[in-house]
């Protein structure tokens, strides 16, 4: 009996057993970059598989459907993270695709590949900012050893991206631009670091400030001049068009197709988070018509993005969660409004702002956290 087939297979499996073993702990601390999502903890003991593996390693993914079912997808991510201390390419790819899918609090590879296609779609010019911006983003990080594991899940990406679609949207596609973009996409990445101890969570603050000193310095010494956009006169609100580009225009997208492939990057990484962007999208719309606010700047999205990222910002299945959202989203569309009354380029600085204020207000009065 010592020697059969039954008794080996039950050594093996003792054997394998004292080899690796995983350890899963799911609860709710951060998404992504902000304070929601699953954190999945794995931890390898000398695992054989993965020889360039020692001790306990800790990988955060923002994705909400995360589980046991998905240990195995863990074991796969971490075989390509480090290797001795050379990133492989294909690591680094999937790690500037996480830091574009960030843009939107979200952490998937297949998102990122979509928003690029999204953007490409849009303007090829826009699309070489956005992987410049990404790509010193992250590359600058990495280089000032900043925290590895916030690296290999784009958080150092998704900010350089947007100051590239920013200065390349503003400025053009120009020798002078490139440089601009590039010191602003590093300088996003130092800030991001600086903020990292923040109680808050820092949202595209570092984006927004590094764009508004970029483009602050382009206009003051007259390097390049900024490109005015032009609006076309409109008499009704076009709704479908309206709602759809509103998500586009988060990564300053003004064409639907763009928009519908952006909210098809979100509807695969999560469900939940790409009806909140929908809602979000579209109480900016409503939000901006009955306050009579211009009807060609609605029609193009601009008080919809903001309204978006709050949605995806508080997107949970409770019903706190909808009123949080709900109420961040409302307070974005005047704010947006306001900004742009005071002769200021917004950004995103009222979906920063309106965010951290509900978050203020529902921490006083003792809400729950609800994502």
């Amino acid at each position: 009996m010592a020697n059969s087939p039954l008794a080996k297979r039950a050594r093996g499996l003792l054997q394998s057993i004292k080899k690796i073993s995983f350890t899963l702990d799911t609860h709710i601390p951060e998404k992504s970059w902000i304070n929601s999502g699953l954190l999945t903890t794995v931890r390898f003991i000398q695992p054989p598989e993965f020889p360039f593996l020692k001790g306990d390693f800790i990988s955060r993914y923002s994705g909400r459907n995360v589980g046991k079912d998905k240990c195995e997808g863990e074991k796969d991510k971490v075989r390509g993270l480090w290797q001795g201390n050379t990133m492989t390419m294909k690591t680094f790819a999937e790690i500037l695709l996480r830091g574009m899918s960030q843009v939107f609090l979200l952490n998937n590879v297949a998102t990122g590949i979509l928003f690029f296609a999204a953007i490409g779609y849009s303007s090829w010019f826009m699309g070489i900012g956005a992987m410049i911006g990404v790509l010193v983003g992250t590359f600058s990080a990495r280089l000032l050893k900043y925290d590895s594991n916030d690296i290999q899940q784009g958080l150092y990406g998704y900010n350089g991206a947007l100051v590239g679609l920013a200065i390349i949207c503003f400025f053009g596609f120009n020798l002078p631009s490139v440089l601009a973009l590039v010191f602003g996409a590093a300088l996003s990445s130092i800030i991001r670091k600086g903020m990292s101890a923040w109680k808050v969570p820092p949202y595209t603050t570092p984006f927004i400030i590094s764009t508004w000193i970029v483009m602050s310095l382009l206009i003051i010494f007259n390097i390049i001049p900024l490109q005015a956009a032009r609006l076309s006169d409109a008499r009704n609100v076009e709704i479908i068009p309206a709602v759809t580009k509103g998500m586009g225009q988060v990564m300053f997208l003004e064409n639907v197709i763009a928009g519908i492939i952006v909210f098809v990057g979100i509807l695969v990484s999560s469900r939940i988070t790409a009806c909140y962007a929908l809602l979000g999208s579209s109480i900016g719309v409503a939000v901006a018509f009955a306050s009579s606010f211009p009807l060609n700047m609605i029609n193009i999205g601009m008080f919809g993005f903001n309204a978006v990222l709050c949605g995806i910002a508080f997107s949970g299945k409770k019903w706190t969660s909808l009123i949080l959202a709900m109420a961040s989203g409302i307070i974005s569309v005047f704010m947006m409004y306001g900004i742009m009354k005071l002769g200021t380029i917004t950004l995103t600085a009222p979906f920063v702002v309106s965010t951290w204020l509900v978050l203020l207000i529902s921490r006083r009065v003792g809400a729950k956290h609800l994502l």
